[in-house]
């Protein structure tokens, strides 16, 4: 007995894939028309610029929250005094 090639010929797999190109089924964005396809583009990047900006403003908000917790520590002794180095050598002229 012939062993069986593992290969086909490269014109019987191009004959296959022009016949799936062909026979594919209609997707949603066949089936809409072009206006509705335009007006959920345009709702999808609102969208998307919404979700941007709400979070560029919650990152402002932390950097504000974090650079007035930053003012109220350097006003607090305390906290400065547990806070500092102990070594008052480097500060001597």
């Amino acid at each position: 007995m012939a062993k069986k090639s593992k290969y086909k010929p490269a014109s019987h797999s191009q004959q296959q894939l022009k016949q799936s190109n062909e026979e594919k089924p209609a997707t949603l964005k066949d089936l809409l028309r072009p206006e509705v396809l335009d007006k959920l583009k345009g709702a999808a990047q609102d969208l998307k610029d919404a979700e941007e900006k709400r979070k560029a403003d919650l990152r402002k908000q932390e950097e504000d929250a974090r650079a007035a917790e930053k003012k109220r520590q350097e006003n607090d002794f305390e906290y400065l005094l547990n806070n500092s180095k102990l070594d008052w050598r480097n500060n001597k002229s």
